[in-house]
């Protein structure tokens, strides 16, 4: 716990991975939770069943796995001038990414829009070669994707990262809407045969198998898992989510803004030269014309 002086506090946890995902690190927190209240046992009993995502017997990888791709890593490795900066995206920044798409996209969702309007201003920003490949891994819980669903209270990992890819040049020099429909066919290609193929490759791969880092970038949403509503006895949050991006790893958070707009937080991580171009192809987009609020700057110079 590190006390600020405005009488506020920041609680942190650190999470083991291997051990659950945000879904079971939110069980865990909300039972914790229940216990300061005075409840002696969980109102959601933690189920450990991982045998229910075990690859097929025997392993068979039935689907393709762009986020597996073997590549030759090429380019120059980042430096150690890395900078960090969030960026918060409300009714307006959501509004004026809307109107660079068609109609026909226009119902998409705002982690879709969200994921694809960072993915192609980060491509510019790290500047691949026309013809090197960027790829976009996005976090999709699969507990509902199972026939029955994962049962409640399974707190392990419980998701994959299906991988839209193109080219840098494809990428930067299409609409918007090339890179939206990218990231709504990757989400839309999880299924029961998705996850178990992955885990086979998994087994088959062994400790060989890893996501190509150059050129990639991943996006968790974690908006709606609920860690501003844990209460431990000290009120709700005024902030819950991951306090930084992980190099090529970003996270969507829900968080408000000065004025008290509800939005996405979202701490992007560049070499610093990288970050000026980042940041000068995201106002690009933001750009539109909109009713209200005109004028406010919501990019936030470090995280959370």
């Amino acid at each position: 716990i590190t006390r600020l002086k405005c009488g506020g506090f920041v609680f942190a946890i650190r999470l083991n991975h291997v051990m659950c995902d945000a879904a079971g690190l939110i069980q865990f927190m909300s039972t914790v939770a229940e216990m300061a209240h005075g409840a002696t046992t969980p109102s959601i009993p933690p189920v450990w069943e991982r045998h229910l995502l075990d690859a097929t017997e025997p392993p068979r990888v039935m689907c393709k796995h762009n986020e597996y791709d073997e590549v030759e890593e090429g380019g120059a490795a980042f430096s150690n001038n890395m900078v960090e900066r969030a960026f918060f995206f409300g009714r307006k920044e959501f509004s004026s990414i809307h109107q660079l798409l068609p109609l026909h996209l226009r119902r998409c969702s705002t982690f879709e829009l969200l994921t694809a309007c960072l993915w192609r201003c980060r491509t510019v920003a790290i500047n691949l070669n026309p013809n090197e490949e960027a790829r976009l891994m996005c976090i999709v819980n699969v507990r509902s994707k199972f026939h029955p669903p994962l049962p409640l209270g399974y707190y392990g990992n419980g998701f994959v990262f299906p991988a839209a890819k193109a080219t840098s040049e494809q990428l930067c020099r299409t609409p918007l809407a090339y890179a939206v429909e990218l990231v709504k066919h990757a989400k839309a290609s999880v299924t029961e045969e998705y996850v178990k193929s992955a885990a086979s490759l998994m087994v088959i791969k062994g400790k060989k198998l890893k996501f190509p880092a150059h050129g990639s970038f991943l996006l968790s949403d974690i908006r709606n898992m609920g860690f501003r509503d844990v209460d431990f006895g000290w009120g709700k949050a005024e902030f819950g989510g991951a306090a930084k991006a992980v190099g090529p790893i970003s996270f969507v958070n829900s968080a408000k803004d000065k004025k008290g707009e509800v939005g996405a937080l979202v701490s992007i991580c560049l070499p610093a030269p990288a970050m000026e171009i980042f940041v000068k192809e995201l106002e690009k987009m933001l750009r539109q014309p909109y009713q209200g609020d005109e004028g406010r700057s919501n990019f936030i110079s470090s995280a959370l």
